[in-house]
């Protein structure tokens, strides 16, 4: 069910609910007038019994016949309120009622009629008689004040019941609405979290999917979008990649064949040159030949290492780790070069780093890299900064390697991370940049530089946080083939 249809749905229901209660109200606030109304009839009716009683007593007392014909005129005059509010008085206490109270008017008419023909006989009612016109009075009187006193507390309890329905169902109400919403909220909320999981790992370039069936709803719509793009993106990245591929062909065929030129061509002279002086060189002097010949083999052969370290990457023991003390390992190995060349070195690393989940001797070969270039850039003084520090926003660990160099123009740093690309002047091969952003890039990090010509370089090293990879636990080890 789509997500406006189950909004649609609950209003329907709470607008059911509203109604269905404001009908039971309607029904009981019917009920409470008609009663009302009735009892406002009564009271009247009850006010002319209690002037008949009382009219009675004075008959009895006086003997006079006048009292007699007065009660009849109230008899009649009740009697035409009665008809003409039957209506009211039947839906309030039932015809039942209506008619027993119409019976004892009409006896107690009766008893009336008889003492006043009597009276105008000049005769006195017998005891008998009396005692029976002051029972049909008193039977007449307490009937309709029972009546009135009965739907008084009707009147009562239909208010009560009336305040309770409308005090649970009020509450109910709510908690149906609450319970509803919730649902509703934590469903979608739950896709959403899918979804901007998904999103960042898009971002983070991990073409990642939601494998769960899809909802019918909006947003399983909005997921089986996002996975057809991650789909999309996935195959466009590996044909960008491809073509990269390719274009790198170009580029490691032209690096390969300038790099390659100059050992050989050397190789190549020193040898000529050998086999025409042979017979004059003395054997030390043989000797300083084949030295040159092994010094521009070694030459070929760190060359080809380099190449084969990034086209054909080793295979990756990614543990838990904690980044200060690679950091620390690294220094360890490059300590002597900074005593050497009196660099001063800075360190500040952050205390309470999430781990890491690398393959530490490869992190320790970029850092290594990055810290002997650094060294070379700067020349016999200078400061080397190391930072460690937490990325809140992206549960990644940043270590920054800044030097207080030459710096790098600006129009070189485009470039840094090319292969072959060196700004050394001579020694260089270009390809330990381009190899150490390929290790970074393999742990799933990120590996950018910042420069300023006679201020210094800095390089950034991203890693992502045992916080953010599932697999990253105690003990844990996984081998990758890259």
């Amino acid at each position: 069910m789509k997500i406006e249809h189950k909004v649609y749905f609950s209003n329907a229901v709470l607008i059911g609910l509203i109604v269905l209660i404001g009908s039971f109200a309607l029904h009981d606030l019917n009920q409470i007038l008609t009663k009302f109304r009735f009892t406002t009839i009564a009271d009247e009716l009850n006010a002319s019994f209690l002037a008949m009683r009382l009219a009675e007593k004075n008959f009895f007392l006086y003997r006079d016949p006048e009292v007699l014909v007065g009660i009849e005129e109230m008899i009649e005059e009740a009697s035409d309120s009665m008809a003409d509010v039957k209506g009211d008085i039947t839906r309030a206490v039932g015809l039942e009622n209506y008619s027993r109270l119409r019976a004892y008017m009409d006896d107690y008419a009766l008893m009336i009629d008889e003492a006043r023909r009597h009276a105008d006989e000049g005769r006195q009612p017998s005891e008998e008689s009396q005692r029976r016109l002051r029972r049909a009075g008193q039977r007449l009187k307490e009937f309709s004040e029972s009546m009135t006193s009965l739907e008084r507390r009707r009147v009562g309890a239909i208010v009560t019941k009336s305040k309770t329905i409308l005090l649970y169902s009020f509450w109910g109400i709510v908690l149906f609405a609450f319970l509803f919403t919730h649902l509703i909220v934590a469903n979608i909320g739950l896709s959403l979290r899918k979804v901007v999981e998904l999103t960042q790992a898009i971002s983070r370039g991990r073409y990642e999917k939601i494998d769960e069936e899809p909802t019918s709803d909006e947003m399983g719509a909005v997921i089986s979008a996002i996975n057809a793009m991650a789909s999309e993106l996935n195959n466009r990245e590996k044909e960008i990649l491809q073509s990269k591929r390719l274009a790198s062909i170009g580029i490691l065929v032209a690096g390969v064949a300038h790099e390659l030129n100059n050992p050989l061509n050397n190789i190549s002279m020193i040898a000529q040159t050998y086999a025409e002086v042979y017979d004059h060189l003395e054997r030390e002097q043989r000797i300083d030949f084949m030295g040159r010949v092994e010094e521009q083999t070694e030459r070929l052969r760190v060359i080809i290492k380099n190449l084969l370290d990034f086209s054909r990457p080793k295979e990756r023991h990614l543990v838990k780790n904690e980044a200060n003390d690679v950091v620390q390992k690294t220094l360890d190995l490059v300590q002597n070069m900074l005593n050497v060349s009196n660099i001063q070195l800075r360190l500040e690393l952050a205390d309470e780093l999430p781990s890491v989940y690398i393959d530490e001797h490869q992190v320790q070969q970029v850092l290594v890299n990055i810290s002997t270039n650094a060294i070379q850039a700067m020349g016999n003084t200078g400061e080397l900064s190391i930072f460690s520090r937490y990325l809140a926003g992206s549960d990644d660990v940043e270590i920054e390697i800044r030097d207080t160099g030459k710096g790098i123009e600006s129009k070189f740093l485009d470039h840094i991370f090319d292969p072959f690309f060196t700004t050394k002047e001579e020694g260089g091969t270009g390809l330990g940049l381009w190899v150490s952003y390929g290790i970074i890039k393999n742990h799933g990090g990120n590996l950018r530089v910042e420069s300023s010509v006679d201020v210094g370089t800095a390089f950034f090293i991203t890693l992502p946080s045992c916080m953010k990879i599932k697999e990253c636990s105690d003990g844990e080890t996984q081998h990758h083939d890259n």
